[in-house]
């Protein structure tokens, strides 16, 4: 494309609105939702699509899990319902996890936003519903019909009418349709919201549709990431990681192939497919591993269509990262968030001095239920681990890599269900000693409140394998999970917090990065004064003497 240079800032000018008017879309969810999950977490995606289904715009706010794999999503939609068959007012939704995000908790809504009769675009949106039906919390089901209801690609309004029958199959399959239907209404409610701010800009820059601008946001994109790749060597670099999995602990490999201004990350190992949930549709697997190359190979770029072309994932069909319909995924996420920190480690051997070391990786998600007695409840509490040290700075504490979900507050996850967290701090010595130290994970106590047992859905990574420091810098330390009472908890699988019990779990540090000698004096010391590291830790990992 071939523009003066007024054209081409008048281009930018519209593409920085077009971000501005995914974000408004986004903060209309959150303003909208029924969930802490959405509301408070922020873990939910929103997204500007081309006729075609091409991503040209997403929300700044929102998880890589979510947009990534949404990319992906409107095309499949388009598959089901041909874009001629739109109308103006439609909207359409599914759970399939193999052509949404991953799991039947993620609703994907699509809305067509017309101008001059004439279809210009898709607004989608997506977020997790915490109760889907079939059994819950956990990943103890043997195939996705244990798991909750799908929905296929599917008219939920007709030029603007809901379809009652639509809506009385959900709330006849789920434990708190109320709160289901508030949430699907809130993303209706987002992308409605899209497409008004959308088309007065439209109004305002006199465009007809989208076609100019996607073609100069593809263009740009396209060029930025093969100059982000340009620098790098071209090459082979690989990388393995040891994943806990669910007790179970499997080896995963990556082989990033760079060359000719792309980026080819082929996966391998331990894949054989797991009998529980635990296994991740494709489209989840490349959404964490393809951000996971992001996050140092043009980070700056915007995210799209062109901009993930150029990072291309593979995964052995049929494989635990490649499952086939209908393999049990519930809790995809314990195994598809550690793509990202296996793509890093590739990343690792082609610009060691651009990549952090090893993070928490998995959610230490409180998936907290119960569905008998005085009060029937299912909450997901979101917690994290500790991030890791950077090449240049100490790695964050308590901080959600690679979800970016934010912890809900505690009084909100008390107000929600009859539970009280007795304690959440900073878990001293947990980041990975180094130059740089990991980021520290927490310690949380919660317990019942009324008097009744409450189950958990724990599904904990990094108890038998830490994350790893880079180049000289130690390993985190591993998670623990175990109720105060000293009686046994498993970090995987369902189990009570007893009456009178409470559940204590420590979530794992980030590795540090760089030798621990070379610390600066002065940043230990600072260290030991906050409570960050201990004075035996201090004397021990960096040879302290005061």
């Amino acid at each position: 494309m071939t523009l003066t240079a007024r054209q081409a800032i008048a281009m930018q000018v519209m593409w920085n609105r077009l971000l501005s008017v995914v974000e408004e879309q986004a903060q209309t969810l959150i303003r909208t939702s029924f969930s802490p999950v959405t509301r408070d977490a922020g873990d939910l995606s929103a997204g500007i699509f081309t006729p075609q289904g091409d991503m040209i715009a997403q929300a700044v706010t929102g998880t890589p899990g979510h947009v990534n794999a949404m990319a992906r999503s409107v095309g499949h939609f388009l598959a089901a319902i041909p874009a001629e068959d739109w109308s103006d007012g439609d909207v359409a939704i599914t759970n399939d996890p193999w052509i949404g995000t991953g799991h039947l908790n993620d609703f994907c809504v699509v809305t067509p936003v017309f101008r001059h009769g004439r279809l210009i675009g898709f607004f989608a949106s997506t977020t997790h519903i915490v109760d889907v039906g079939g059994q819950g919390i956990g990943f103890d089901g043997r195939d996705v019909f244990h798991e909750g209801i799908r929905i296929p690609v599917l008219r939920f309004l007709r030029q603007g009418r809901p379809d009652a029958h639509v809506e009385q199959i959900l709330r006849a399959n789920v434990r708190f349709p109320d709160q289901l239907m508030g949430e699907l209404f809130a993303l209706v409610a987002a992308n409605a919201g899209g497409c008004r701010a959308l088309l007065r800009m439209c109004d305002e820059f006199a465009l007809e549709d989208l076609g100019p601008l996607a073609a100069f946001i593809f263009e740009r994109s396209a060029a930025g990431m093969r100059a982000a790749i340009a620098s790098l060597p071209e090459g082979c670099f690989d990388t393995t990681m040891r994943i806990d999995l669910v007790g179970e602990p499997i080896e995963v490999t990556a082989s990033m192939v760079v060359k000719d201004g792309t980026i080819s990350l082929d996966l391998g190992g331990e894949l054989a497919p797991h009998p529980r949930g635990v296994n991740v549709p494709f489209c989840y697997t490349e959404a964490y591993a393809a951000f996971g190359v992001r996050c140092v190979v043009g980070p700056d770029i915007p995210n799209n269509a062109a901009s993930l072309d150029a990072v291309r994932i593979s995964a052995p069909e049929g494989s635990i990262l490649n499952a086939r319909f209908p393999a049990p995924v519930a809790s995809r996420h314990i195994l598809g968030h550690m793509m990202a920190d296996l793509a890093l480690g590739c990343l690792a051997a082609a610009a060691p001095e651009r990549v952090p070391a090893e993070h928490s990786g998995t959610l230490w998600n409180l998936r907290l239920a119960r569905s008998e007695g005085p009060r029937t409840f299912n909450i997901l509490c979101f917690h994290s681990g500790g991030g890791g040290a950077r090449p240049s700075q100490d790695g964050l504490a308590a901080t959600a890599y690679p979800s970016g979900v934010q912890a809900i507050p505690v009084e909100v996850s008390e107000r929600a269900a009859p539970i009280l967290y007795r304690r959440r701090t900073l878990r001293p010595d947990s980041g990975g000693a180094g130059t740089w130290r990991g980021g520290l994970g927490q310690i949380i106590e919660v317990a019942p409140r009324d008097g009744s047992p409450v189950d958990v859905g724990a599904s904990f990574q990094r108890v038998s394998t830490p994350a790893r420091g880079r180049r000289g810098g130690q390993d985190g330390a591993p998670g623990a999970v175990r109720l105060s009472s000293g009686k046994p908890f498993r970090a995987a699988g369902r189990q009570p917090i007893p009456a009178g019990d409470s559940l204590i779990v420590e979530t794992p540090g980030g590795g540090g990065f760089g030798p621990p000698q070379a610390r600066d004096p002065a940043r230990i010391a600072e260290d030991v004064r906050r409570g960050l590291v201990t004075p035996d830790a201090a004397r021990r990992d960096y040879g302290a003497t005061s």
